[in-house]
């Protein structure tokens, strides 16, 4: 049984006529990924990482992440791909309302001052610690976080005890935050310079924050080594299914992409899919608008858009077959909410039903659906999911056309920013933007 499968049945016959076509520009996407011979090729140290991943380096990543969760809270202070990957697989494994041992806070992912102020408050009788995760250390918002929360470490323990209860991840060689941590002191891990921000989620990266909030990250790295030898070894088709659906329906003008989830657990694995689509496509004029919505819910609020607005957009949705709970509905004498015609059925059947009666009436009111088939919601399932999309997505860049490994569009509100903060160097560009503001 294939831990993950991808139906297409949800999509009509007018986008499936050019996807032989597709096919071979598929099938050359993944030759350029295989064979490093893409742009931005020199990015590709997620690619084999599954099957390249010391067991020393996970040893040790659990050795620290057994003594920080001795801790009341650990800080993860990062923004992007620095943060998104383990926040998704925390929140999709660790519970609604079970508390690791350690709490994980994540900062440094927005300028909120109030959000920092509070989180200061909240901090005042924890014993905390801080996992600062910065290739240079100068990205702007976990900058000022770990400015602001590294001072408020030192204030509450002292100096020398915030440096046994500080590990950066960061470069292995250079920048600030690997200076600073070879000059105090503290463990570090280092970060891949082949591996991006968004394709990060087996690094150290990802991996130290989730053994910390005791997710099973053996079984994580099993379920990412078993997709890789999948889609590149035994060659299953899933990948190629999904990513020629979905061009299918881009070049017939389906311009908007939204990835449905019907387990709330998935919000974040939602926006971590969103930072690495969106970031890997949205370039040259080209690519998917990437969204997220969470059904039922989001069915009462932007359900009539989707189902009678403008017909540009396709939903991806991730169908869980298993559930780590299940509860039945009950008998009520009165009846008087009239649901006794349920009684004996289980809510995830309800919510099986629910699915494939959205799934028909979004197919008939002109959105086509293409359905990722999960087997459960574990570690291992979770990791094969994430290794499913790091891989679509790279062979989907290149089938667009684009570098998906670069993000130079990022680059251009941290220039302003820099310019109206009066960040010396920008002298020039801090004129113009003040008489365009005025």
């Amino acid at each position: 049984m294939k831990p993950l499968r991808v139906n297409t049945t949800y999509i009509d016959k007018e986008y499936r006529h050019d996807l032989a076509v597709l096919s071979s520009h598929v099938s050359e996407a993944h030759a350029k990924i295989k064979n490093k011979t893409g742009a931005g090729s020199d990015f590709l140290g997620w690619y084999d990482l599954p099957i390249k991943l010391e067991a020393s380096l996970l040893e040790r990543i659990v050795k620290t992440a057994e003594r920080l969760r001795k801790l009341d809270v650990l800080l993860v202070i990062g923004i992007g791909g620095s943060y998104l990957g383990a926040k998704a697989v925390i929140e999709g494994l660790n519970g609604y309302f079970e508390k690791s041992q350690c709490e994980i806070i994540f900062v440094g992912h927005q300028l909120s001052s109030s959000y920092m102020v509070e989180l200061k408050t909240y901090l005042k009788d924890k014993n905390f610690g801080i996992n600062v995760i910065s290739k240079s250390g100068t990205t702007t918002e976990p900058a000022i976080a770990f400015r602001v929360f590294k001072q408020l470490l030192e204030e509450q323990v002292g100096k020398k005890e915030a440096k046994q209860r500080i590990v950066a991840t960061t470069d292995g060689a250079r920048g600030a935050l690997r200076s600073l941590a070879d000059q105090e002191g503290y463990e570090t891990f280092d970060i891949a310079d082949d591996i991006g921000g968004r394709y990060s989620v087996l690094t150290a990266v990802g991996l130290l924050p989730m053994a910390v909030a005791n997710v099973d990250i053996y079984s994580f790295v099993q379920g990412m080594k078993e997709a890789y030898k999948a889609y590149n070894i035994d060659g299953h088709p899933e990948v190629y299914e999904y990513v020629k659906a979905r061009h299918s329906l881009y070049q017939k003008g389906k311009k908007i992409e939204i990835f449905v989830y019907y387990e709330p657990a998935l919000y974040f694995t939602a926006e971590w899919w969103k930072q690495l689509f969106g970031e890997s496509e949205g370039k040259d004029g080209k690519g998917l608008f990437v969204a997220s919505l969470g059904f039922t819910t989001d069915l009462h609020s932007m359900g009539q858009y989707i189902q009678d607005g403008e017909r540009h957009l396709f939903e991806t949705v991730i169908a869980i077959k298993e559930p780590v709970h299940d509860i039945k509905i009950e008998s009520d004498r009165d009846n008087l909410d009239g649901l006794n015609y349920l009684q004996g059925l289980s809510v995830n059947t309800v919510n099986h039903q629910a699915m494939l009666g959205t799934l028909l009436a979004h197919s008939d009111g002109g959105v086509p659906s293409i359905v990722i088939e999960l087997e459960k919601l574990d570690a291992y399932h979770l990791g094969y999911l994430m290794y499913f999309y790091e891989l679509s997505c790279g062979i989907s860049g290149y089938v667009l056309g684009v570098n998906p490994f670069d993000q130079p569009g990022v680059e251009a509100y941290k220039k302003n920013m820099f310019a109206l903060l009066e960040k010396p160097g920008f002298e020039a560009l801090t004129e113009t933007l003040k008489k365009r503001l005025k």
